[in-house]
């Protein structure tokens, strides 16, 4: 009984379809109409159409930058020197254990900005 039901409102869906398709295709006709009226109108060819579209095409795809890879990182400058054993911190995520021990015996951390 379930497949009779499925079959049945598959068969209704793909009737659904058709009949969209050929409304789809009845609205294009008097766009197409309009279209080309209007190319007589000001005296342009298909050959025109297609150079402007072609100008158009390249001249979007020139300006578009290319994405960038996922995951890929950009560097961030250090920010923070440890001034005796050269460890180094950008002063992002969190503080790394050589700052947190030395903040904890009372230095500051401004203390290790690289100026």
């Amino acid at each position: 009984m379930v497949q009779a039901s499925y079959t049945a409102i598959k068969h209704k869906i793909e009737k659904e379809i058709l009949k969209l398709q050929r409304q789809a295709e009845a609205l294009r006709g008097p766009v197409i109409a309009s279209i080309v009226k209007t190319m007589r109108e000001y005296d342009i060819t298909p050959d025109d159409v297609s150079a402007a579209y072609a100008k158009k095409s390249t001249h979007v795809r020139a300006k578009k930058a290319a994405p960038a890879a996922p995951g890929a990182k950009r560097s961030v400058p250090v920010k923070y020197r440890h001034p005796e054993t050269g460890q180094s911190w950008t002063g992002r995520g969190k503080a790394p254990r050589w700052l947190t021990s030395a903040e904890a015996e009372g230095a500051s951390r401004d203390s290790f900005l690289i100026k």
